[in-house]
């Protein structure tokens, strides 16, 4: 199969005030890169936002450390609509993100959590941001430079689904992350903390291992995404974003970066995952520019895919990355993706 995204870019959280959001990312997380903070309206994105057009504040921060971004997501007309149930595992759509760590007990300590194993054997905690949302902080091997905290970006996220099997025709057949780590079947012990340690999940979690594949892989690093089904015939899990729409209150989306996005669109569509949007020649992100695409998995949570053609470095000089002439996917010069951390603004927790 030919590759066709490099990592995760970025996934979408909405919350209701973005600078405050960003603060607390920055000082707990390290993602202390604002590459772009942009006010603009989506006017493609209708087709997920009930027609309406949508203003909006974006933050994308990032841990120069490595992984993908948060797009940390203020909708500002309309105001963001909160879910009217706390999501649970098993839930239909992005439970959690999975933040990569150089240290899960250190970390653990630090904020007094609990240090849990994986089915992998590989320890893990659960961390709540301020406002409800899970994040799985994790082990990870593939790292971009030393860091000044003691987590990185985003490696990967937990997404639940009705139908693991239909789920996979679209993450490991379609879009190629296709090592299967494990996948088990029963109660998980390290669950437990979520309150799920009496209920049946299968459960399958996908790899695709880093290469030198993208401008951007060494950067992104791995991926991982883990697929959670509840099994319980008496359980009746919901959609997380049922009566809502992209922009709302949560995590809003998956984003990957991608190699060949005419290639990946003939793909999709052939194994029943049509574009839903599609930007077509490069679409100006404010700060930052590339096409945009969305699909939507057999239960209807989104996944964006970028083609990034622009990418600020110094934007008061008019300084940026300009990658759509580039006639290579080979990984830019490590020195050249790290200018993108020049913009670094450190908070103290």
């Amino acid at each position: 199969m030919s590759e066709f995204i490099s990592g995760i870019q970025q996934v979408g959280i909405g919350v209701r005030d973005a600078g405050k959001a960003w603060s607390w990312y920055n000082r707990i997380l390290g993602l202390n890169v604002p590459l772009f903070d942009d006010v603009a309206e989506a006017k493609l994105m209708t087709p997920h936002t009930n027609g309406i057009i949508r203003q909006r504040r974006a933050i994308l921060a990032l841990n120069m450390a490595g992984g993908g971004g948060a797009e940390i997501w203020q909708s500002k007309n309309p105001e963001p609509i909160a879910a009217d149930f706390t999501p649970e595992l098993g839930d239909y759509g992005i439970f959690s993100i999975k933040i990569k760590c150089l240290d899960i007990e250190k970390f653990a300590a630090k904020h007094q959590l609990k240090i849990e194993t994986s089915p992998e054997n590989k320890s893990h905690c659960w961390l709540q941001d301020p406002y409800g949302n899970q994040i799985q902080i994790i082990k990870d091997n593939s790292w971009f430079r030393p860091s000044d905290s003691l987590t990185g970006g985003i490696a990967g996220v937990i997404i639940g689904v009705s139908d693991i099997d239909k789920a996979l025709k679209l993450y490991k057949n379609t879009l190629g992350i296709s090592e299967v780590v494990y996948d088990k079947t029963g109660n998980f012990p390290d669950f437990a903390t979520l309150g799920k340690e009496n209920t049946s999940f299968r459960r399958v979690l996908l790899r695709k291992a880093m290469n030198n594949t993208g401008a951007f892989s060494r950067l992104l690093g791995n991926v991982e995404i883990e697929l959670v089904q509840e099994i319980n015939p008496a359980s009746k899990p919901r959609k997380i974003f049922a009566g809502r729409s992209w922009g709302d209150l949560g995590y809003i989306h998956l984003c990957f970066d991608t190699l060949n996005m005419d290639g990946l669109k003939e793909l999709c569509a052939k194994n029943g995952f049509p574009f839903t949007v599609d930007s077509s020649d490069t679409f100006d992100m404010g700060e930052a520019g590339g096409r945009f695409t969305y699909l939507e998995d057999p239960d209807g949570t989104l996944i964006e895919f970028v083609e990034t053609h622009r990418v600020p470095i110094v934007k008061k000089i008019g300084w940026y990355l300009n990658l759509k002439k580039r006639k290579t996917q080979k990984p830019l010069p490590d020195w050249m993706v790290a200018t993108m951390g020049w913009g670094k603004v450190k908070e103290k927790e």
